[in-house]
């Protein structure tokens, strides 16, 4: 077992920060294109994986940092719904959001890790309340996707090159080809994390997690402000406006008025707005993002991204198939079925080192 280089603080210390940078670790690189980005704070998870450097890893996502690192790097990743996986040990931004999740090359891999991570723990009660599969690898139907009613989410087009969309458009034809059902005007709104709700739980959260450990140097977020500030050179590289903000600007109690009212808001707009909204009214199996959606991380509800292809710098492109509360398996049905019908992804080629690879 080994331990990857990640962003730091899950990239939630500075809005300026590189992704896939830590003071500690340095830079992570992408493994099909030096100069690609690697995108969220699992970054090290997806590379390592997508590298062959090992089979399985366990990325953390708040907002899409296993779906956007996987995306980015060409691996398959799992974002369970909000409960399936314990958040116990977890360093927190957001409890209400934050899950640990599979990542792996290959659905079949990805849903035998989420066996192992899936289930009730007794430190986190979130986890206390749903009877689960035994086995989420009896999903693996490479006929899953005959008879689904697929929704197509053309909503971020405008985030997209015309080489993404190309791509997008050949994995909806192999869907089709598969026995899939797609429904077109299933547009979700482009909704992102509202920063002040990340904010305002972060202060809380952090302090409560740093207050279980009487070992640890920093106890508290203030504390982790200050020993950045005492060591300047080896870890302000791209300073951490997002700790000050958290610290000074915020409560730390999650009774600010503003958060409240920002929390509520971000939530019906990703559930009841978002994919409740549209897969209920158009009585949809799954909802297909290309690339990725924050509606997925805010409401708490599961999605699988999937490698679809490649555009011409040799940069992954990603599908992300979106689901109700516990539908993972359905998800790994039709990931699985998508994955199996086009053999997209194809292994990183390495030229020798990689300088300043880390």
């Amino acid at each position: 077992m080994g331990k990857t280089n990640m962003t730091e603080l899950a990239n939630w210390m500075s809005r300026h920060m590189r992704n896939g940078y830590s003071s500690r670790g340095g830079q992570v690189i992408n493994p099909y294109n030096p100069e690609g980005d690697v995108w969220g704070s699992s970054s090290g998870s997806a590379v390592a994986v997508s590298a062959n450097l090992c089979a399985l890893a366990v990325g953390t996502e708040t907002d899409g940092s296993i779906i956007w690192p996987s995306h980015m790097n060409g691996t398959v990743g799992i974002k369970p719904t909000r409960g399936l996986v314990s958040r116990h040990g977890i360093i927190p931004i957001c409890t209400a959001q934050d899950t640990a999740g599979p990542m792996a090359r290959t659905v079949a891999d990805a849903a035998a890790l989420l066996n192992i991570l899936a289930g009730e723990d007794e430190e986190d009660p979130s986890t206390w309340c749903r009877d689960i599969p035994a086995d989420y690898t009896d999903y693996l139907d490479a006929d899953g996707l005959k008879g689904m009613r697929i929704g197509i989410n053309r909503g971020y087009y405008d985030d997209f090159s015309e080489e993404q969309k190309a791509v997008a458009e050949a994995a909806y034809k192999a869907l089709e080809r598969g026995g899939a059902n797609l429904v077109q005007g299933t547009d979700l709104p482009h909704l992102r994390s509202d920063n002040s709700v990340l904010l305002y739980e972060f202060k809380m959260c952090l302090n409560a997690y740093l207050s279980t450990n009487p070992a640890l140097k920093c106890r508290t977020l203030k504390e982790i402000i200050d020993f950045y500030g005492n060591h300047p050179k080896e870890g302000l590289k791209y300073g951490m406006d997002i700790l000050l903000d958290a610290e000074y600007n915020t409560s730390g109690t999650c009774t600010d008025p503003q958060y409240i009212l920002d929390k509520a808001a971000c939530q019906r707009g990703a559930q009841e707005e978002g994919i409740l909204r549209i897969m209920d009214g158009h009585k949809l199996d799954v909802l297909l993002c290309p690339g990725i959606t924050d509606c997925s991380p805010i409401s708490g509800y599961p999605s699988i991204i999937v490698p679809a292809g490649y555009t011409s710098d040799n940069m992954p492109f990603g599908i992300t198939f979106v689901g109700r509360p516990f539908s993972e398996p359905t998800l790994i049905r039709a990931a699985y079925a998508f994955e199996q019908a086009t053999h997209a992804r194809r292994a990183p080629r390495f030229e020798g080192a990689i300088p300043g690879a880390s």
